[in-house]
């Protein structure tokens, strides 16, 4: 296998699945920026599955092709592997056939891994490929249930609440404590976790990851183990383990599967013990492209023109959640070079950007949007990114920025796009202000996306097509499709996000009517009638035409009067 070249392996992927040179040249980007081979690229810009790259690794290899869902794990080799090297290599054992070890694993193509694990074990081994996804799904399950059966067969019993601090220290540098916690950020990491709930109640504590948008039950630790996890977090996170009566934040950083993870933290005191939510901040999974947002290929082309526009405001609306952040990131990747000054201004800095000034909002020393935007455009900047405009001292000096060369991004909570003018008056700015310095402004939400593995044609209902206006005509003519909930998906039928978008351009007219304070839904109905402009729910009904979500997403996060 050494002699082995992975540029065949593009080859064969090119020819599967009839990819374009530019899909192919996008991945090999992505893998330039990441660290990771254009094949796990080419899966994290979803123009192949998870599937679809074992089979292409076993075609290109002449290994076999096995399904873990069908195969029966033998618990007794899974324990030969210590979790971590199992997890890192991404390797399974299945079986022992004269002294040889038969293992899955998801990339044969790395020598040094399977080495590792050949070394370990001291045996020869026979590669078969499967896919990433089943592989972690089986190695986690594994580890997790096996070291919460170690903890049940332990036998003290404590109660969180009565131990003192120099217990609970101790509790937390137990190895199966620590452990058990490096397990639950592996899971979350390997699920596509936003965020990770661990919560208290009478007789039990809960484990749920947020995956997808939607709350996630997983394995949970015995109750008595709560107090030394929280504390075991508590440490990670430079927090104060001895205060249990009032919140905490605290930041985490950590490697989990090869791969830099920032995790903020926060503590609240509850009825029956302290409840955590962690907010994962993964690099490798946040930090898109334009492209690998889902914005329909005209709106993508006229942001584009926008964002490279010398100066104005770009506002990016929608709620808590909806990916602003995410977008206002991929454009400043996009519009980077070594001739720009970048600044940005956020509360808080949740991703590091290469090239990028950023600056940490610390309202507790006077370090508000406002004062640093007044800073700001004192270290002549080319572009500024402000976090969000939520007052009227921001507002203006956003206006003033834009009117004095610079281009400015910023995030506000309005429903549609054109929201974003009539939120601005209402915070004060003066009109004639406001339509000399917006230039755009973007409403987006995030919908989930049919699991590739399990999605099948789907035939909804006349009224569920009725209510997002697709007509039997184009639901005949679409490729309509629903997953059909498999384990990769988590029997969800939902695997991976994307945006829907709504993109208003200022134009003269736009302009002539935010002088004249017209109404918001006034300014949107112009934008539908002469530009290319798309409601949410129309770039929703596109997407479920296209096989991409399902009606019951586009309804959850799009507003039916929109039709």
């Amino acid at each position: 296998m050494t002699g082995m070249r992975a540029d065949c392996l593009e080859e064969v992927l090119a020819e599967r699945h009839g990819l374009t040179p530019e899909q192919l040249e996008e991945a090999r980007r992505l893998g330039e920026r990441s660290g990771q081979s254009i094949g796990r690229s080419l899966v994290a810009l979803r123009y192949i599955g998870e599937r679809d790259l074992a089979q292409a690794l076993s075609q290109y290899l002449g290994l076999p092709l096995v399904s873990l869902s069908d195969s029966t794990i033998d618990p007794n080799l899974l324990g030969l592997l210590p979790a971590e090297m199992a997890l890192r290599a991404q390797v399974v054992p299945l079986a022992m056939n004269n002294g040889a070890m038969t293992v899955a694993c998801a990339d044969p193509l790395d020598v040094r891994a399977l080495e590792d694990v050949r070394l370990l074990l001291g045996k020869d081994l026979h590669p078969v490929v499967a896919g990433a996804d089943e592989i972690k799904r089986v190695l986690e399950q594994h580890y997790m249930d096996r070291l919460i059966q170690d903890i049940h067969e332990q036998d003290a019993e404590v109660s969180g609440e009565d131990l003192d601090i120099a217990d609970l220290q101790k509790m937390a540098g137990e190895a199966v404590v620590i452990r058990l916690v490096n397990m639950i950020f592996h899971q979350a990491v390997r699920d596509g976790a936003s965020d990770i709930h661990i919560e208290p109640f009478e007789r039990e504590t809960k484990v749920r990851y947020r995956i997808d948008g939607v709350l996630r039950e997983a394995s949970s630790p015995p109750r008595r183990m709560h107090a030394a996890i929280v504390s075991r977090i508590k440490i990670l996170g430079d927090m104060n383990i001895a205060e249990r009566r009032l919140p905490q934040d605290g930041r985490i950083r950590l490697r989990v599967a090869e791969r830099q993870i920032d995790v903020r933290v926060s503590t609240v005191p509850t009825l029956y013990g302290e409840g955590v939510v962690m907010r994962i901040l993964d690099k490798d999974t946040a930090l898109r492209g334009l492209v690998e947002l889902g914005m329909p290929a005209a709106t993508l082309a006229r942001f584009r023109q926008l964002i490279h526009r010398p100066y104005g405001i770009i506002l990016v609306t929608g709620p808590t959640g909806s990916g602003k952040t995410t977008s206002l990131y991929a454009a400043l990747q996009e519009i980077y070079s070594t001739e720009k000054k970048i600044l940005t201004i956020e509360d808080p800095v949740e991703y590091q950007l290469p090239g990028v000034n950023q600056i940490q909002v610390r309202p507790n020393i006077g370090l508000t949007f406002a004062s640093g935007l007044r800073h700001i455009v004192r270290q002549d900047p080319d572009v500024i990114m402000v976090g969000e405009i939520r007052d009227a001292e921001t507002a203006e000096i956003a206006i003033h920025a834009a009117l004095t060369g610079h281009l400015v991004f910023s995030t506000l909570h309005t429903n549609d796009a054109a929201g974003a003018v009539t939120r601005l008056l209402d915070m004060g700015a003066e009109p004639y202000l406001v339509a000399s310095s917006l230039i755009g402004s973007v409403a987006q939400r995030l919908v989930r996306l049919n699991c590739p593995d399990c999605r099948q044609p789907d035939t909804p209902s006349a009224d569920a097509l009725r209510e997002v206006g697709i007509t039997p005509q184009e639901a005949a003519a679409g490729t309509i499709l629903r997953g059909q909930k498999c384990d990769k998906c988590g029997f969800t039928g939902y695997r991976g996000r994307a945006g829907v978008f709504e993109l208003l351009t200022v134009d003269d007219e736009v302009r002539r009517m935010i002088v004249g304070r017209t109404s918001a839904t006034d300014i949107k109905r112009y934008a539908l009638a002469h530009q290319e402009m798309k409601t949410l729910i129309a770039d929703g009904r596109e997407k479920v035409l296209n096989g991409v979500t399902t009606i019951d997403e586009v309804l959850r996060v799009c507003q039916r009067d929109e039709l």
